[in-house]
């Protein structure tokens, strides 16, 4: 059984998602056999390299409220992190591009090491302060999860895995993904957002017994 995740390391939500669901992955009875294929989805595709201001200047910008109403959220979003493990750090975040981070996560998937270069980039960006959309820092970050970094920085200094990102996110529009993160199992049964770790064994066991049934 396979279950596709679209996430954006930049995304908090995305970081509980996968805190989340590894919970209830790690219960369910058949876990050996689902395969996690991660999808790239850019909540900003035209974000520079790295932003001027901070996360929470920007979210107020982007949103039209104050900035004392980003501080609000962020400062709720850490608590709802820490009961789940995620020690966030938004004050000190710096926010940019992620798509040289999902280019960098389509080559640890060749080497079998997606779910490491992932979870590494989102506690990276959430908790320590680290400009993933520096080439030299995203760099430094994936061969400490595993890669080998002459092949991380022949990725980075060209274009490859880029048509990979692009179809993964034209992919999540014609399945109607606009938000996420979005799980889907075998292209069958879907859940939007951080849902409790019981919704998502509820969602894979859905996706079991489909996949069991005779067509």
């Amino acid at each position: 059984m396979n279950v596709e995740i679209w996430s954006d390391v930049a995304c908090p939500w995305c970081f509980v998602g996968k805190r989340r669901f590894e919970t209830a992955l790690a219960g369910f009875e058949h876990r050996d056999d689902v395969e996690v294929t991660w999808r790239s989805f850019e909540l900003d595709p035209d974000a520079p390299r790295e932003r001027d201001v901070d996360i929470a200047t920007h979210l107020a910008s982007k949103y039209g409220r104050t900035r004392e109403w980003a501080l609000e959220a962020q400062q709720r979003l850490a608590t709802v992190g820490a009961e789940d493990g995620i020690d966030f750090h938004h004050e000190i975040a710096r926010s940019g591009s992620t798509f040289d981070a999902h280019r960098v996560i389509h080559l640890a998937a060749a080497h079998g090491r997606a779910d490491e270069v992932k979870e590494r980039l989102l506690r990276a960006y959430h908790s320590e302060g680290e400009p993933i959309g520096d080439p030299d820092t995203l760099a430094r970050l994936v061969v400490e999860a595993g890669l080998p970094e002459e092949e991380v920085r022949e990725v980075l200094a060209g274009d490859r895995y880029a048509d990979e990102v692009r179809d993964d996110e034209r992919t999540a529009g014609a399945l109607g993904i606009h938000a996420v993160p979005f799980f889907v199992v075998d292209r069958a049964v879907g859940a939007s957002g951080a849902q409790s770790p019981e919704a998502f064994a509820e969602l894979l066991r859905q996706g079991w017994d489909r996949s069991a049934t005779p067509a």
